[in-house]
């Protein structure tokens, strides 16, 4: 399991892998146009042997820095970067003040574009 630590003055933080997915999935969720955060993206065999993904992936560089990837599925009617920098804002500013990491990059995949039943009803 990846775990990020930091120093500080009085100590040593460690973080688990499973904690920073949770926090990034919630961020992403909070936003209005996203459906769900998805690992259909991924081949199926590291879908079945990493079933602890959920459409995020974290990359830890040797320089301290932080890269993020988030798939995800989004309703239909809604403006994509809109929500892809929305869903990034969100990222940034929930790990800054949650767990104060900063991270470099977070790149947001959209993988699919849901429609309402309704919708599909209608076609």
């Amino acid at each position: 399991m990846a775990t990020k630590s930091q120093a500080t003055n009085n100590g040593k933080i460690t973080l688990n892998r499973k904690i920073l997915v949770s926090i990034i999935n919630l961020a992403a969720k909070e936003i209005n146009g996203v459906e769900s955060v998805t690992n259909s993206a991924r081949p199926w065999y590291k879908r079945v042997f990493n079933r602890y993904d959920d459409g995020v992936k974290i990359v830890f560089e040797k320089n301290g820095a932080l890269t993020i990837d988030v798939y995800l599925n989004i309703y239909a009617g809604y403006n994509v970067p809109d929500i892809a920098y929305r869903v990034q804002e969100n990222i940034r500013n929930s790990l800054a003040t949650m767990v104060a990491l900063k991270p470099l990059k977070i790149n947001i995949h959209i993988i699919n574009v849901e429609c309402d039943k309704e919708v599909e009803e209608n076609a």
